[in-house]
């Protein structure tokens, strides 16, 4: 079948990069992608934003599949549009991805449904907020409500930090924040597809929120992430299933909103157990990128089940024993304001190692490519162990050459020290 990819980064170039072995796939179309993205697809211009442009080319090339990669055009409600006009796509409605759009309403479903979750207030004024930080005291975790990209939250330390924080929030006309007790153990990613009554789990990942080594500075969209995450063992993977992901689409089927799509769970794994941090409604990122090597099916066919109510029919989708670790290339200056514009080279170099470079940031600038965001490229590379993915990527990471950027030179100790 004929499928449109919607994306720009490096999830999208990695679903890209997966669909494209898929034996059920027609033609790979990719709107607005990236130099990555269209070595595996064609591009063309449209804006996800524009619905009715957006389905008019879905008509006109006989799509199959509309798989949308961020999270954005998922909120505005661009899987409602195209539903409404017959076209199968692979993600949530509006209503149900409020679960990323409004970190509030998913509070709200995890305390209706005795969800595992930290407590929290939803402060709409200063004096709420600084009541909230009196109760939790510090360490505490400020959060804005809607869509941050991944940066929209604050681990403070300190009152004097967590006041700053929520100044800022109140400052950029937000108007509101979530105040949240910090919940103490380590981090995980869990995936589970769900065709809006089926759910069904699709791996793990752990990633590296932090921008500098040893886990210092401030929160990113991610720079590196591994696959599968040991430290969520399957007994962990089947209690979270069970206690925090089944409920929810449980809750928003019972509520006339059912989940289509991936429903990307963070998790703390703490002394009493998982415990549920917050949802994306799409893949990750950089967590995509060390999925998608693993994934042993095909993936046109998971997909397309998801968005058609055929889990229940679909075998268990398989996933490589061998461990993914993947390595982000940030411009200098990320996560604040990045230097764009740099000139990416050895790309093929890095390739010839063995690993994949997915590009996340980056543009045609007559036959350069160079950075166009703050994460500008994701290698990744597989070994039979972290270890040996690890040092495969990092020999791949030292072949690029892009003065302009950094990496954390961490990535996957946790794992490795495991």
């Amino acid at each position: 079948m004929n499928v449109l990819l919607l994306g720009s980064g490096g999830r999208e170039h990695a679903l890209a990069w997966k669909l494209a072995q898929s034996p059920s796939l027609g033609k790979l179309f990719a709107a607005p992608g990236n130099p990555g993205i269209a070595d595996h697809a064609r591009l063309v211009v449209l804006d996800p934003a524009d619905h009715a442009a957006v389905t008019a080319f879905a008509r006109a090339e006989s799509i199959g599949l509309v798989v949308v990669g961020p999270e954005a055009p998922l909120v505005d409600g661009l899987a409602d549009s195209l539903r409404a006009a017959g076209v199968p796509v692979f993600g949530p409605s509006a209503a149900a991805a409020r679960l990323e759009g409004s970190k509030a309403f998913t509070k709200e479903i995890a305390v209706a449904n005795g969800i595992p979750t930290a407590d929290a207030v939803y402060a709409t004024s200063p004096d709420t907020a600084a009541a909230a930080l009196d109760r939790f005291g510090v360490p505490v975790v400020v959060k804005a409500d809607g869509l941050a990209a991944g940066k929209g939250v604050v681990v403070a330390a300190t009152r004097a930090e967590a006041d700053a924080a929520v100044a800022a929030l109140f400052a950029d006309g937000t108007g509101a924040a979530l105040i949240e007790q910090c919940l103490v153990g380590e981090e995980a990613s869990l995936f589970a597809l769900s065709d809006g009554s089926t759910v069904i789990p699709f791996g793990t990942a752990q990633d590296h929120k932090r921008v500098g080594d040893g886990d210092t500075g401030p929160n990113t969209g991610g720079m590196g992430a591994y696959s599968p995450a040991p430290v969520l063992t399957p007994e962990l993977e089947l209690r979270a299933m069970r206690e925090i992901v089944e409920p929810t689409v449980r809750a928003l089927a019972d509520a006339g909103t059912p989940f289509v799509g991936v429903l990307y769970a963070g998790l703390m794994l703490t002394a009493e157990g998982p415990k549920l941090i917050e949802y994306n409604v799409r893949f990750g990122d950089p967590e995509a990128q060390v999925l998608m090597p693993r994934v042993a099916g095909d993936l046109v066919a998971i997909l397309h089940a998801c968005a058609t109510g055929g889990l229940a029919a679909l075998p268990t989708p398989r996933f490589s024993d061998e461990t993914a670790l993947g390595v982000v290339i940030a411009a200098d200056g990320y996560p604040g304001t990045p230097r764009t514009g740099g000139t990416v080279g050895g790309l093929e170099a890095a390739a010839a190692t063995g690993a994949t470079v997915f590009h996340a940031g980056t543009r045609s600038l007559e036959d350069r490519v160079v950075a166009s965001g703050g994460r500008v490229l994701c290698v990744v590379a597989t070994g039979a162990d972290a270890r040996t993915a690890r040092d495969r990527a990092y020999q791949a990471v030292d072949m690029i050459d892009f003065p302009d950027g950094f990496c954390r030179r961490d990535i996957g100790w946790r794992a490795i020290q495991r």
